[in-house]
């Protein structure tokens, strides 16, 4: 649904379903190893809204950081994970939580499909977190690039993401 707010408009999402995971608090680092439960909601789909879906290995998760106030987002730049080591950067440039939608989108592998809930592992998302879309992960749809531009700095800050 969309709504107006002055020249701009502004969109209402609801939550097809929720993350239930082992983190109930933001931690920066090792979440390759946490298994967690999306529990999709049965009043916003159908059983047959998953038909196939175990057919994917990975998916890609859009959710809503809902325990960032909207006064904690940031619309300039500061420094990732609070690291004053690293460069300054605009919040665009950066994934971080305190993004003006405080909308967030992660990959994870999917381990099985069980009805209406989906066992992931990898997902860096919080314990109640609600999810807004789940799309499965296709290489098909990622953009053939020789070389992909990162800066130097951002592979020694995020090394220990995923680590286990």
């Amino acid at each position: 649904m969309q709504e107006t707010h002055g020249t701009s408009p502004s969109y209402v999402v609801h939550p097809i379903g929720v993350v239930r995971s082992p983190r109930s608090v933001p931690e920066h680092d090792r979440w390759g190893g946490v298994g967690s439960v999306i529990e999709l909601d049965p009043e916003r789909l159908r059983p047959e809204a998953v038909t196939g879906l175990e057919q994917f290995s990975h998916l890609e998760i859009v959710f809503h950081f809902h325990l960032v106030p909207e006064t904690a987002a940031v619309t300039g730049d500061c420094h990732p994970r609070d690291r004053t080591d690293l460069p300054r950067l605009g919040i665009l440039a950066q994934r971080l939580k305190e993004r003006p939608n405080r909308l967030g989108v992660s990959r994870c592998e999917l381990v099985r499909v069980d009805g209406l809930t989906l066992h992931v592992r990898a997902l860096d998302a919080l314990d109640g977190t609600p999810v807004l879309d789940i799309k499965p992960y296709q290489r098909l749809f990622q953009p053939e690039a020789e070389t992909v531009r990162e800066p130097a700095w951002l592979h020694a800050a995020m090394s220990r993401y995923y680590s286990l």
